[in-house]
Parts: C-alpha cells; sequence; structure tokens
C-alpha cells in the first residue's frame, strides 16, 4: 500500500461518520438515543393533562389492571338505570322544577384515588348500608349545590346564581342539599329492592375528603357519575359505593337480568314436597342389640336360644337404617304386632333420614 493510501483512510473514515450522524435515514438509526420527556411520560403513564386515557398506557396500566372491572357486575347497570329513573320523578317533585337525570359513567376506581380527584369546594355525604353493614359516598359539586339553592329558594330561571369561592358552606345550603341528598338515598334503596332490601341512611356531611374517608386507599370502589340538569341550571353527582360493601349481594350482582333464579323454585320445592310425602322407608323395631364373637353365631343350631336384655315391657328404638327415630312400647292390634310410639321424632332424625335418602 502507497503512503497516499495510508494517509487517505483516516480522512474518509471521519468522512463517513459525519455523513452517518448527519443522516437520519440512515444507519445512526441503530445509534442509541435518549428518550425525551414526552416518551417517558407515555412509557410510565403519567401525562400533563387530565385525560382520564392517561393511566390507561404504560406502567400505570399494569398497575391498575387488578382492578375489578364493573362489567363483571352486569345487574349493576340495571339497578343504576333504575335510580336515573326514580330520581328523574323525586327530584321533579322536589324542586318543582323541570329535572332530567342522565347516567354518564359506571368506572372502577382505588378510593384514594377518588378522594384527590374530588373537585373542590364540595359536600361529601357519607351514608350506611345497614343490611350490608358498610358505608359509601355521595359527592355533590359546587355547581349543583349553588343550583339546588337557586330553586328551592325561589331564584329566576336564566339568572346566573352568584357564586363566592373559597368561602364555606353556610348552614342553609347544607340543610337543602342534605334533604337531596336524603331523596337520592330513598330512590337507591327502591333500586335495590328487587334485588334485596337494603336501607341507605345518612351518617354525616363533611366538606374534606380526608373526613369521608370510609375504605383503605388500595381498596377498590364502583362510581357512579350522574347529571342533573334543571333546563339552565345543574351540576353533578356522583355515587361511590365499595366493593366491600357489595360483597354481600355480590352473586345477585352476577345475575344476567332481573329475576334469575339461582337456587330457589317454587314449583321444585312443591313438587319435591308431594314427593317425599310419598316415599316409602323401611322402619325397624330394634327389642335389644347383643354383641357376640364370630365364631358363636356361626355356631348356632336350630333350637339355641339367646338371652336379650329386654323385658315385655321394655321400650323397643324405631330404626331407619342407622338413624333411631323414636322409641314405643310393643302390643298387638288384630292379628298383627304393632309398636305405639311414645315421644315425636326429633329434628335432627328428619335431617339425618333425609341425608341418607339422598345418599341412596
Amino acid at each position: 500500500m502507497s503512503a497516499e493510501a495510508a494517509d487517505a483512510q483516516p480522512n474518509d473514515a471521519g468522512e463517513w461518520s459525519a455523513e452517518a450522524a448527519n443522516d437520519p435515514g440512515g444507519e445512526g438509526q441503530s445509534a442509541e438515543r435518549i428518550l425525551n420527556q414526552d416518551e417517558i411520560d407515555s412509557l410510565l403513564g403519567f401525562g400533563l393533562g387530565e385525560d382520564d386515557a392517561a393511566g390507561r398506557t404504560g406502567v400505570r396500566a399494569i398497575i391498575n389492571s387488578a382492578l375489578v372491572s364493573y362489567e363483571r357486575l352486569p345487574m349493576l347497570e340495571i339497578v343504576f338505570d333504575r335510580l336515573v329513573r326514580l330520581m328523574t320523578t323525586s327530584l321533579r317533585n322536589f324542586t318543582s322544577d323541570n329535572v332530567e337525570v342522565s347516567l354518564d359513567q359506571i368506572s372502577s376506581i382505588r378510593f384514594g384515588d377518588y378522594l384527590n380527584s374530588i373537585p373542590l369546594p364540595a359536600i361529601i355525604a357519607v351514608f350506611r348500608a345497614e343490611q350490608l353493614d358498610n358505608f359509601g359516598l355521595v359527592t355533590v359539586d359546587s355547581n349543583l349545590i349553588y343550583s339546588v339553592v337557586d330553586v328551592l329558594l325561589g331564584g329566576r330561571r336564566g339568572s346566573v346564581s352568584t357564586r363566592v369561592e373559597g368561602r364555606p358552606y353556610t348552614t342553609i345550603e347544607r340543610m337543602l342539599v342534605t334533604r337531596m341528598i336524603e331523596v337520592v338515598l330513598s330512590d337507591a334503596k327502591q333500586a335495590f329492592a328487587p334485588l334485596t332490601e337494603v336501607d341507605f341512611k345518612l351518617d354525616r356531611i363533611e366538606t374534606n375528603p380526608r373526613f369521608a374517608a370510609i375504605a383503605r386507599p388500595p381498596n377498590a370502589a364502583i362510581v357512579v357519575k350522574l347529571r342533573i340538569d334543571m333546563e339552565d341550571r345543574g351540576g353533578r353527582l356522583e355515587l361511590l359505593l365499595p366493593y366491600a360493601t357489595l360483597e354481600p349481594i355480590r352473586k345477585m350482582l352476577l345475575q344476567q337480568f332481573m329475576g334469575e333464579k339461582f337456587g330457589r323454585d317454587n314449583i321444585w320445592e312443591g313438587h319435591l314436597a308431594s314427593e317425599l310425602w310419598n316415599t316409602k322407608l323401611e322402619v325397624r323395631a330394634v327389642l335389644d342389640e347383643l354383641t357376640q364373637p364370630l365364631h358363636k353365631m356361626l355356631n348356632l343350631k336350630v333350637g339355641d336360644t339367646m338371652m336379650l336384655d329386654a323385658s315385655p315391657d321394655s321400650a323397643v328404638k324405631l330404626m331407619c337404617g342407622q338413624v333411631e327415630l323414636s322409641s314405643g312400647r310393643v302390643g298387638r292390634l288384630g292379628h298383627s304386632l304393632a309398636v305405639r310410639v311414645e315421644k315425636p321424632i326429633s329434628p335432627a332424625s328428619q335431617h339425618a333420614v333425609m341425608k341418607l335418602g339422598g345418599g341412596r
């Protein structure tokens, strides 16, 4: 190789490196590159906006995948749809105005995330589900609070209500909203009535989400977002039920349609009862039981006598299989031997006989 060619090689290598770095479509794409902040946020599932879809991608989607979807409880949609229809009628009677209630969304969320997402100021009502032995939340946003107060106190339609942000709600405002929440809880009781009887009792009213904690932050809950419109006024009302509250009636919520049977059938019960009355059972009257060696029993002959520890007046046991039903006295009725029952059949014996019959 000549000296001129050797001197040209380093220069050519430097030019190739510069061209590769400046060429975005060349082989330079295979080199490592640093992710920008937007790509990192997308990977982790954190967005700068308040879009709910930000938490459905990346690492946050994997973390939140442990939440149970409300779609696994199909009866909830029917219950909440019934609640919307009941609330429309009840709030019209309550406000004497044209009220429209619509169901915006049913979603699953962690309880701690929900408390952090409540827009303040707001009124949070803690209620107790008596038969389910747990609690729930009703959240009324500021727009709906001022609209209800304006309607109930005779405000004119079309007028914009005066709102002083940053001040606590007055006693009159709290009382009027409390009356509306009691109407909503009464409608919720009627909505759950086809499934089970449950009474929703208002426990307390809070304005600070920290004091409305009814479950641990990681616990899953169902949030129902309702939109209440009163012509040119309105706002949002949210109903939260932890999954722990719905657990006692989970089997009922798994129904695909209202009235689906899960084991109790009146027709089958009547048929089973009629067949049981016609069932024939073999009942034995046992005078006494005697334990003897096997060789002695094998050597028995005609005419041998075995002495029993029973007298003619001794009570005999009435047996069905290995179950003792009752006891009585031996006698004669016409040309047949008979047993007069002297004590009733115990419920435990009846249950044991039914199990014995079911096993056969």
